[in-house]
């Protein structure tokens, strides 16, 4: 398409859009052949080309198109192709045209024919009226079931009258199949069955395979009803793809309401209950149409009809090939689209071409003999094909299952890995953030162990007053209070402490009592830690902020032996104020929170480290 110029470009554009998309070669070559005329290259291919001069010279390359057309499209028993290079694939796909000039050969039949001329053009248009009145008088008569000869004229063989309603192919065989059962009185077999008409899909129209499941053969041809064969529903081209795909043989029933014979040959040989029969048993795919409608007229001339009634069997069949003999296994390989045999003309009497006698003889003598055996192996080998495809697809899910399984399995794994791998990092990561927590954890304990180290010195040093002399050591309320302090280690301390003395003094020398015997006095510091200046009144101030608490900073707790009553710190209160000290008594240290236990050597304890307490029994007066 480069080397064309932008008209002829647009040219060819505006034709395949008045043609509906057809073949562009085919297309190019009508217009090369009116020198790029849209207009006269659609009246071409619609109307068909004027006639040829008679006188006109035939030149020997037009010799040899001629004779190629006639050696393509000459129909009888050894005829293969069908006009197309039908070559069979295992898919059922389209046929593809041999070349572009056979494309074009099929706009060109009409080269030939003599009833183009113009006297028949005009003898057709004149003879409209009268062909409108026949077809009016047919279909009434047909109505009433009354038998009258057809009206033909001459002209009307060229004539195709312009039929309204749907264009697609399945409904035009539709509008037809009901016409043919309106004039006949007969019903399709698929309409007969107690399932009603059934259909092999959307495009196929009613299946004889199907409706043969619901409704047994013989029972239905026995009733004596009219019936007639199961149409498909669709297109020539639909029926040729069914016979590939499926092996079977094709029927095609071609019929032209101009000629006389048509009427009797659909009510004798379309109604016969044998023939119907014949062909419903061996699995025909029936096609017909009316010549007036595009696509049966496309056929009959694909098929080279010259008279109507017409019927035509069609099959696939093995390549012929001169050179050798193939074997079956090479025809049942390559089969090709042949046309078995044609029939055209009367249908009365029973020697009559189309005759049902002649059909049913024909069926039964020639064409199923000689076509059955390679149809069987076709199908077989079809069969053959299906299970070594499905054999596949087995293998392939198969394989693909179980490659699903490893890969799922070793995903799993690697998944399961990688989740191991992440669990162990997780409880590294937690692990070491827990160390390095525990380790802040134990510098902070240290440096607070450290500070309350630094102020219990202090407090050694500066709080814990000198015990009271002897003559002060009196009881009374003049005197000191005797305390005697058992120690968590079951040590036992005694301490004598002025009235004066507060809480503050005696949990500060119970504090000084944890301090080990290797912290000399001497070292003890002169001020608290972090404070400039220390004083009864700083200590007091600093145990008060603690935010833990005043037990937890003192670290213990100190309660009367009995009855047991605990002994709460309160800043500035004296012991003489203190219930259960006024005149001294026996105290206890306990400890909180599992504080560090600090082993008071017994020299630190005081002077009766030998366990006496200093309280005067009954057995001590004796």
């Amino acid at each position: 398409m480069d080397h064309l110029n932008p008209t002829q470009r647009e040219a060819l554009s505006q034709l395949q859009a008045i043609t509906a998309g057809s073949d562009a070669e085919v297309t190019l070559s009508v217009l090369e052949s009116v020198d790029w005329d849209v207009q006269k290259a659609a009246e071409l291919i619609f109307d068909g080309p004027p006639p040829q001069s008679s006188n006109a010279p035939v030149s020997p390359e037009g010799t040899e198109h001629t004779r190629t057309i006639m050696e393509e499209l000459a129909i009888d028993d050894s005829q293969q192709g069908i006009d197309v290079d039908r070559s069979w694939r295992p898919n059922g796909g389209t046929h593809r045209v041999s070349s572009p000039r056979k494309g074009l050969r099929h706009f060109n039949k009409y080269h030939s024919q003599p009833n183009t001329s113009i006297w028949n053009s005009l003898l057709s248009f004149f003879s409209l009226p009268f062909h409108v009145l026949s077809n009016t008088i047919r279909f009434l008569f047909g109505i009433l079931r009354i038998s009258i000869p057809s009206l033909h004229f001459t002209g009307l063989h060229n004539y195709r009258s312009v039929r309204t309603g749907p264009s697609d192919h399945r409904s035009v065989t539709d509008r037809w199949v009901r016409s043919l059962e309106e004039e006949t009185g007969a019903l399709s077999v698929s309409s007969r069955t107690p399932s009603g008409i059934s259909a092999s899909g959307a495009e196929a129209g009613p299946s004889s395979i199907i409706s043969r499941t619901g409704y047994a053969s013989d029972e239905l041809f026995e009733e004596g009803r009219k019936v007639l064969p199961d149409f498909f529903l669709g297109s020539y081209e639909d029926v040729l793809n069914v016979c590939q795909r499926e092996g079977r043989v094709a029927c095609i029933v071609l019929v032209s309401e101009e000629h006389d014979d048509v009427p009797e040959f659909k009510r004798s040989t379309l109604t016969d209950p044998a023939l119907v029969k014949a062909l419903h048993d061996g699995n025909f795919v029936i096609w017909g149409g009316d010549v007036r409608d595009r696509d049966a007229w496309s056929a009959a001339q694909k098929l080279q009809a010259t008279t109507y009634p017409f019927v035509a069997f069609i099959a696939l069949q093995p390549r012929r090939n001169h050179s050798h003999t193939p074997t079956p296994s090479q025809s049942v390989a390559s089969p090709t689209l042949t046309v078995l045999s044609r029939h055209q003309g009367r249908s009365v009497p029973d020697t009559a071409p189309t005759s049902a006698a002649t059909l049913l003889n024909h069926l039964s003598q020639q064409l199923l003999p000689r076509v059955t055996p390679f149809l069987e192996r076709f199908k077989a080998s079809i069969r053959e094909r299906e299970r070594d495809r499905m054999l596949r697809e087995e293998q392939d899910r198969a394989f693909q299952d179980s490659a699903r399984r490893d890969r799922e399995r070793i995903e799993a794994r690697i998944a399961a890995e990688k989740a191991e791998k992440e669990r162990l990092e997780r409880e590294r990561e937690q692990a070491k953030k827990e160390e390095e927590r525990a380790a802040l954890e134990r510098e902070k304990q240290a440096k607070k162990d450290e500070d309350r180290m630094e102020w219990r010195r202090w407090m050694r040093r500066d709080v814990v007053r000198a015990e009271p002399q002897s003559q002060d050591q009196g009881r009374g309320k003049k005197g000191g209070l005797r305390l005697a302090i058992r120690l968590p280690q079951n040590e036992r301390a005694i301490r004598y402490f002025t009235r004066e003395d507060t809480l503050t003094q005696l949990y500060a020398y119970v504090d000084t009592m944890l301090i080990p015997p290797t912290c000399s006095p001497s070292g003890d510091p002169k001020q608290p830690p972090g404070v400039a200046t220390g004083s009864v009144q700083v200590l007091e101030e600093h145990v008060s902020r603690q935010l833990e608490g005043v037990d937890a900073w003192w670290g213990f707790k100190l309660a009367l032996a009995y009855p047991r009553q605990e002994i709460r710190w309160e800043a500035g209160k004296k012991l003489c104020d203190v219930d259960g000290l006024g005149d001294g008594g026996q105290l206890v240290v306990e400890l909180v929170h599992n504080s560090r236990k600090v082993s008071v050597p017994s020299s630190t304890v005081g002077n009766n480290g030998n366990g006496d307490d200093g309280y005067d029994t009954e057995s001590d007066e004796e």
